[in-house]
């Protein structure tokens, strides 16, 4: 008898297979749990940059005074760069402002300043300095150990003009509504 799978030009059926679910199962399992590791994480990036934008809404508008007279504020300003007379001129404007000048001359601290300027003052001044540092957009703040009750100005070598008076008002304006950066939102 001859066997019909030997015969030549008749394939024989081969066995069937028969799939293991289980990698597939456990391949979609790890997607799914990476997938909601992905939202987790942005569901978790989202609330804490919601309480970022709120702490740095409350300390703004706590931080600068709104309600500070220039006139009660002593000013002292400094020429820390190389160009001869910015001290006095900016002494002037503040001045117009209704700042009490104080001293005008040049920076004799041991400190190099960079950059538009700085802006020091004493223990508890903080906040009167914010309110000065309106007038020099870009200033860092220095704390020292000063014992009055004036601000120093130093003006750096990237000092190109005080704030105008309108973009100072607009920034003592606490921002409302939803146009305003520290809007809340639901």
């Amino acid at each position: 008898m001859t066997d019909v799978a030997s015969e030549p030009g008749v394939r024989r059926a081969a066995p069937r297979r028969t799939r293991r679910p289980i990698p597939a199962l456990v391949f979609l399992l790890l997607l799914a749990l990476a997938a909601l590791a992905v939202w987790f994480n942005v569901l978790g990036d989202e609330k804490a940059r919601d309480e970022e934008r709120a702490a740095a809404c409350s300390s703004a508008v706590a931080a600068v005074p709104t309600a500070v007279d220039p006139a009660t504020v002593t000013v002292n300003v400094l020429n820390a760069s190389d160009v001869a007379g910015r001290a006095a001129e900016v002494a002037e404007t503040l001045r117009s402002r209704s700042f009490q000048v104080g001293r005008t001359e040049n920076d004799r601290a041991d400190n190099e300043v960079t950059g538009v300027g700085e802006v020091r003052y004493g223990p508890g001044k903080e906040g009167l300095a914010r309110f000065v540092a309106l007038q020099l957009p870009g200033a860092t703040l220095r704390q020292d150990t000063r014992a009055d009750a004036s601000i120093d100005i130093a003006l750096g070598p990237d000092f190109a003009a005080l704030a105008s008076p309108d973009a100072v008002a607009a920034a003592l304006v606490p921002p409302t509504g939803e146009a305003g950066a520290c809007a809340t939102t639901s």
